[in-house]
Order: C-alpha cells, then structure tokens, then sequence
C-alpha cells in the first residue's frame, strides 16, 4: 500500500545575470528588470492549481526550496511576499526548512539579513571554486574574494543553516587546485557542503566546446582525498555529493532522495504527488519558459503523467541510492506501492557484483556501489 510521504515544494525562479556554460538548469539571461509582481502572481496561482489538482489542502508541507537560476536576484520585499502567500495555504513547523540559492556576488550577498528577516532559515550559494582562473572558464561573475565575503555574510545572517557549492573536476585542475578550493571552503566553516564533479550535459556550451578535463585516474584521487579531508574537518557524507556537520543535513533534498512528494512551481519545475486513494504516483512540469508561464491565457501545467508500475523501481533507485543510509523492504513498499519481491533479481545481482549488501532487514549501498552508481542503477531499468 502506497503512503503519504513528506510534501515539500520547489520554487523556480528562471532569471540569472549570465548563462553558464556548464548549465543545464531552466535558466535565462536576464535582459532588464524581473516582472517580480507578475511572476509572484502567476506562482501563487500556479501552487493553488496544484492544491486544488491533488487534494493538498489537509497536507502538512515539511521543507520549501527556492531554485533557480539566481533566486538572490529577487527584491527583499518580493520574496517576503512571496512566502507569506505560501505558507498562509499550509499547515507547517514553525521552524521549517525555507532554502534560498543564491549568488555570491556583493549586491545579492548584502540583502541576506533581509532575506532571513522575510523567512529564508538556509541559504545555499553557488561559489563552484575559489581559484579565478577557473571561475573565469566557468563563467561565473564573481570573484574569491566576493565568494568568501558572502560565506561571511551568511555566517551572520541570522539564517540557522548554510552551504557553499564546490565543484571539482574542472578545466585543467589538478588534485592540489580541487584540494585548495576545498580548504578554503572549510576555513569558511559552512554547516553543510555541497562538493560535486562537473559533468558534461548536452544543451549546453560546454557540450559543443568540451573543455579540457582532468582524466580519471586523477578524478579518482581528487575525490578519495576530498572525502578524506572532509571527514578529518567534522564533516559527515549522508549523500553521494552532500557532506554536512551533525544535524545539518539538507531536509529538502534528503526528502527527494528518500521518494518523497514535492509540488514544483515556476517555469520548468517538476514535481512528484503521491495519491494514496487512487493508488498512483503523477509527476508535472511546468510550462518551461518565462513568456509562456506569465501568459496568462494558457494554463502553467504542460505535462501531467502517471508514473507506471514498471517504472517505479528505477524511479525509486535513483533516488534512494544516493543516500549512504539503509532501506528496508517496508521503505520500498510504502512509497512505491509494490512488493520488494518483485525486484529480487536486481537486488540479487547487485549484491553479486558487490554493490549492494543485505543485513537480513535492510539493504545497503556499498562503497563500491556508490562509486558506480550508474551501473548499479541500470540493473533496476
């Protein structure tokens, strides 16, 4: 039987001052002021479509997540206004988790006081490396000492939580350029990181001009002596990419990986909504470009689709496999609706392979199984 699980809400907001050319994320290049009124107004329509498409009125929402694009680039008031409207729709905590991305540059670091006054409690910003060589290639427009002055800002905010994304793996860098970038990102002392391997991903301008990358053998030990240093500095990995101090694990994110149920708002935002009644799992996107999600004649739903049978155990894997804690056979049951029986080929070849473990109640990734989650996914397609 399938169960209600945890229901959070993704927040797209498209606009960012440049397109990097490593994004594959539903960004535009901002060509003048952000309609902020009209874009809030079609957001809120948008969630109460939702609301009134599933039933969610009586659902209790666990964590909101404001993505983008640049979020940060939003006025203080527009964002005030913003989650006012929604959480006056839900039933919530009143210490729940309301995530902001933004940029580390000084205009959009500055409003960080107002923006945890308006009831952002965690703030994730995007530095991607501290060496300016590599945020020239990467396209940012920051510089390191901007990315560190923001961290600092952050540190003062008020806001309960905050994470710096690094990436490694980049154009040209070595193992010591992926470690510096990493000791400075701990001296900065974030409660939790975000440190990820760049990857390459079509539609974008990285894909048509490939830059140099570090081969594999050196990702391999950037990787190894990262984790290292980031278990030596207190930081726990509850996640392939996410590393974080006790008791700062992101409660948005650990609510996709764990299947969890999300509403997405905003130009291109998918979501996942559990509908116990019906017995069925639907996922949505959103109409994905900004003219036609502010048109007000056409309806901001583009794709509504019912996840099949079939379809689950991967859609399951994909998420639950990332995380480094155990799941039981009732964990799979509940938010898939299927029998575990039904996926004990994959699971027996996993285990053979050494990518999975059984202890008899709950199954776990292994070390191996996280270094090659891909071939390890693929056994449950």
């Amino acid at each position: 039987m399938l169960r209600f699980p945890p229901l959070s809400l993704y927040i797209h907001i498209p606009w960012c001052v440049e397109k990097c050319p490593y994004c594959d994320f539903n960004s535009h290049a901002l060509k003048g002021a952000i309609p902020e009124d009209d874009y809030i107004n079609e957001l809120i329509k948008d969630l109460d479509s939702d609301i009134a498409r599933f039933n969610l009125k009586q659902r209790k929402l666990h964590t909101i997540f404001i993505g983008g694009g640049t979020p940060s680039l939003l006025s203080v008031s527009a964002l005030t206004r913003l989650l006012a409207q929604v959480l006056q729709r839900f039933e919530h905590d009143t210490d729940i988790e309301i995530t902001l991305e933004a940029n580390p540059g000084t205009v959009e670091a500055e409003k960080f006081i107002g923006f945890f006054n308006g009831g952002i409690s965690r703030l994730s910003i995007g530095v991607q490396s501290f060496a300016s060589d590599k945020l020239i290639k990467l396209g940012r427009i920051h510089d390191s000492q901007q990315a560190k002055n923001a961290a600092t800002l952050a540190q003062s905010s008020g806001v309960k939580s905050f994470n710096l994304d690094i990436m490694h793996g980049l154009p040209n860098q070595n193992i010591e350029n992926a470690l510096d970038d990493l000791n400075t990102a701990i001296a900065l002392q974030p409660s939790h990181l975000s440190w990820y391997q760049l990857t390459i991903e079509p539609n974008t301008i990285f894909y048509s001009k490939p830059p140099t990358l570090p081969v594999d053998d050196t990702l391999w030990q950037i990787q190894d002596q990262g984790n290292a240093l980031l278990e030596a500095a207190g930081y726990q990995q509850y996640e392939i990419s996410a590393f974080c101090q006790p008791g700062f694990q992101c409660q948005h994110n650990i609510n996709y990986w764990q299947f969890g149920d999300y509403l997405g708002i905003g130009c291109g935002a998918h979501g996942k909504i559990t509908d116990v009644q019906a017995n069925k799992i639907y996922r949505t996107v959103k109409v994905k470009h900004p003219k036609g999600y502010l048109d007000i004649s056409r309806p901001h739903l583009d794709h509504l689709n019912t996840v099949t049978s079939e379809e689950l155990p991967f859609e399951y894997m994909m998420n639950r496999l990332r995380l480094f804690t155990p799941f039981s056979e009732q964990d799979y049951q509940q938010a898939t609706g299927l029998s575990i029986s039904d996926i004990a080929t994959p699971l027996t070849q996993a285990q053979d392979k050494q990518l999975l473990v059984n202890n008899g109640a709950q199954w776990q990734v292994t070390h191996q199984g996280h270094r090659y989650l891909n071939d390890l996914l693929t056994l449950f397609l």
